[in-house]
């Protein structure tokens, strides 16, 4: 069953872990192999409270102080947008609107779209598990499609669950490439 937060145009997948146990750097790992097998793959990062990408002193961000909202800056290579998180809509989620998030990403037409952080939001995760860091509540909910581990399994893991090594990035990435291929129809329903 795909959890979706939204009748969204593509798969959602959330990666959950306790901090230290290797999220952005299965990512790193992961991503460069997805875009080679032809998915298009956006990330959201959940990030701490008061994060900023943009410089005091800098011209965008002196507009941005003075009322700019959003605020564009573009180059021949990129273009970051900056805007103020809205509200919080759904009651009873912590941080940022990943709905709002979510729908952001549609206009860009990913095959899939990882979400990094959001614990709380209802959506299908890849729980990654270390032995020895955190505890095992991580593993305890209905929303744990797959759970890639290092070290030994926790008893109370359902074992309906696929279990994937975590020091095996190939075996990782061919579980979500099968994955979005099983979802990429059933999230536009």
């Amino acid at each position: 069953m795909l959890l979706q937060p939204i009748s969204a145009p593509f798969p959602v997948l959330g990666v959950a872990a306790w901090s230290g146990t290797g999220k952005t750097t299965l990512l790193t790992e992961l991503l460069p192999r997805l875009k080679k097998a032809g998915l298009n793959v956006g990330v959201i990062k959940h990030a701490h409270h008061a994060f900023d990408i943009d410089k005091p002193g800098k011209d965008s961000y002196r507009l941005r102080e003075a009322g700019a909202a959003p605020m564009l800056v573009a180059s021949n290579q990129r273009y970051a947008l900056m805007q103020e998180t809205p509200a919080q809509r759904q009651a009873g989620q912590e941080g940022p609107d990943l709905l709002h998030l979510l729908s952001l990403m549609a206009a860009h037409r990913p095959d899939l779209v990882i979400v990094e952080g959001f614990k709380t939001w209802p959506l299908s995760k890849l729980v990654l598990y270390r032995d020895g860091i955190g505890d095992e509540s991580i593993i305890q909910s209905d929303n744990v499609v797959a759970v890639a581990l290092k070290g030994e399994a926790p008893e109370r893991l359902d074992a309906s669950i696929p279990q994937l090594n975590l020091d095996n990035i190939d075996e990782i990435a061919r579980w979500v490439l099968e994955w979005t291929r099983a979802h990429r129809d059933e999230s536009t329903q």
